[in-house]
């Protein structure tokens, strides 16, 4: 089994860890800067606190849930790939793509958050996503 298409993967993982880690580091001194106990109310909801504190500190939140949405397709995928021994070439590239794209939507999401550059990284990575998920399913097919 070609492994190589999992170091992308591995990337993205990390990337998701550095942006839980971004989002608690703007979101916690938000929340002392607010006067806002987060022990004080038990069962908060991260949606709840969103509401309450700037857009850039909420831009944050959305894109650590985005990043536990639409990935875990392309986790999957991923391993489809590897499984499948489909995990080189295109797919590898594609993969490459994605995680890359995906990186780059994440620091635009919590840092300009311009919606209409958002939406067209958005579209390249479901476009790379879309690709290997049907070599995926060709793959394991024929």
């Amino acid at each position: 089994m070609n492994t190589a298409i999992l170091a992308p993967a591995s990337v993205l993982v990390i990337w998701s860890l550095i942006m839980l880690f971004w989002m608690a580091g703007t979101r916690l001194p938000a929340a002392k800067k607010m006067g806002i106990d987060i022990g004080e109310k038990p069962g908060g909801r991260g949606p709840d606190f969103d509401a309450q504190v700037p857009d850039k500190v909420a831009w944050k939140s959305h894109n650590y849930t985005h990043l536990m949405e639409q990935p875990t397709l392309f986790y999957a995928t991923v391993v489809i790939l590897a499984l499948a021994d489909a995990g080189h070439g295109l797919n590898l590239y594609l993969a490459w793509a994605y995680a890359i794209i995906r990186i780059i939507h994440s620091i635009w999401q919590a840092t300009v958050n311009m919606v209409n550059v958002r939406f067209l990284l958005f579209i390249a990575s479901t476009i790379c996503l879309l690709i290997m998920a049907i070599n995926a399913l060709w793959a394991t097919l024929f």
